[in-house]
């Protein structure tokens, strides 16, 4: 049978109008995970939190966000790419409003929750409308640049913005700003967006598949959270991974047996997407522990506020944003894996310069290039991984393919994070600025271990794509 889908193959003007939609989307999921990060000792004080509770403000939204992604991207194919990503974004603007004026405790994790929900429906639909309003190749390059561009920008941007509302409007602001844009792309998306899905796909759904990948996803990042505080080697921690373990191979063997499974096992013969996937992970890992990593040693040794932090570290991001579309040009000249290894030793290297950061550091001497070159390296390797994951992939599975993609990001970022702050904890023999400066020096070298591995990795990436069409099906 042949597949049928409707897709609206629109003018220039109107796809770089869409992608700016799509863009502005993942700008604001980044925005809102970053921003709560300087506002959350305001909300703890204010509603009473204890600091179990106030971590879990930031720790609800990954877990539910990370657990759903590929439910969100399947849901994308089956029932709509518009749709998904229009129903995931008036979800963010309720929970916006009602974590802005959260009255309890259990109001405000309730509304995190819910944002992990509504981010999981509208990134790999964004992502997946992205993949198939742009051919492969050169175009879609572009449009990655952008979309792994402006993510950089707004974890920045949160940061700067968050602690700027905060003190000067209150933390209920840091939600409530959401709104109107939410709102904006809501009414934009009809007139901009095409909407398609695969419609050979018949009317059921793999109710099985869908519990036990989520409860699989939702478990893993579970343990990598709460490991820091229970000890990687802690019976909790390691009983959680293995109970992820066997769960996920109760999901792979309803799925070979399912008829119309959630994620069918076939996507996962293309090399490009499995290779492309791990080292995204591994980039993952290296940015976000490297981000936690600086930011405490910015803060708490080197005495920064966090407005002077956010202001002195976009460099990083701003140099990500460079990358990413220089990246993109020689990806689509050169292929996928060797921008991907260049990359992942340009992070490996900008780490390893901040593992001789000293305790007394200054700006433009230990920190202004290792964050050049490491945001350059990042930039660029992100699309160069990001294009090696989604290609090779039908449009029937673009939307699978994107929450793959984002939940590789995300579940790596989640390790990178909880690794390094054990790192950090460990090796630091005090609590004066030498003696935390000691652990923050091993929290970068855990980095370069990160892109260390990424960088072997990028040999499981095709070069390039040899058959933009998609995976063969069963």
């Amino acid at each position: 049978m042949v597949l049928t889908e409707v897709v609206d193959h629109q003018p220039d003007t109107r796809r770089w109008t869409a992608l700016v939609l799509l863009c502005t989307a993942n700008f604001m999921v980044i925005l809102d995970s970053q921003i709560v990060i300087l506002a959350l000792p305001s909300i703890a004080a204010d509603l009473g939190m204890t600091p179990a509770q106030a971590q879990w403000v930031l720790s609800a939204n990954l877990l539910t966000f990370g657990g759903l992604l590929l439910l969100g991207g399947r849901a994308a194919d089956l029932l709509g790419r518009r749709r998904m990503f229009m129903w995931g974004t008036a979800l963010f603007l309720g929970v916006s409003v009602l974590s802005g004026v959260a009255w309890s405790t259990e109001v405000m994790l309730a509304a995190r929750a819910l944002h992990g929900v509504s981010a999981a429906l509208m990134a790999p639909a964004a992502l997946s409308i992205l993949t198939t309003t742009f051919p492969e190749g050169a175009e879609r390059n572009k449009a990655l640049a952008g979309w792994s561009g402006i993510a950089g920008i707004g974890a920045t941007a949160g940061l700067v913005i968050g602690g700027t509302l905060t003190a000067s409007l209150g933390w209920q602001w840091v939600f409530l700003v959401n709104a109107p844009v939410a709102l904006v792309m809501l009414l934009l998306s009809p007139p901009l967006l095409p909407e398609s899905r695969d419609r050979r796909a018949r009317p059921t759904y793999d109710v099985a598949g869908a519990v036990t990948i989520t409860a699989a996803l939702a478990l893993v990042v579970y343990a990598v959270v709460e490991a820091p505080a229970a000890g990687w080697a802690s019976v909790r921690t390691v009983g959680l991974f293995a109970l992820a373990a066997a769960v996920a191979g109760l999901f792979v063997i309803l799925e070979r047996r399912s008829p119309e499974p959630l994620v069918p096992l076939r996507i996962f013969r293309s090399r490009s997407l499995t290779g492309g996937n791990l080292v995204t992970a591994l980039m993952g890992m290296a940015a976000f522990g490297l981000s936690v990593t600086i930011s405490q040693y910015a803060q708490q040794a080197l005495g920064y506020s966090p407005l002077e932090f956010g202001l002195k570290q976009a460099v990083m991001p701003g140099m990500a944003f460079v990358g990413a579309y220089a990246g993109q040009a020689v990806v689509t000249r050169t292929g996928y894996r060797p921008v991907a290894a260049v990359c992942a030793a340009l992070m490996g290297a900008g780490a390893f310069l901040l593992t001789r950061a000293p305790a007394d550091g200054q700006y433009l001497r230990d920190l202004f290039l290792a964050l050049l070159i490491f945001g350059a390296g990042l930039g660029a390797g992100t699309v160069a991984a990001a294009a090696a994951a989604l290609s090779r992939v039908g449009e029937r599975d673009a939307g699978l393919a994107s929450g793959i993609n984002t939940a590789a990001l995300q579940i790596g970022g989640a390790i990178g994070v909880a690794t390094v702050s054990t790192v950090i904890a460990v090796n630091a023999t005090g609590t004066d600025p030498a003696g935390l400066t000691a652990g923050y020096q091993a929290g970068f070298g855990a980095c370069v271990i990160f892109a260390a591995a990424g960088l072997v990795l990028t040999a499981a990436v095709r070069s390039r794509s040899r058959q933009p069409s998609g995976v063969p099906s069963e």
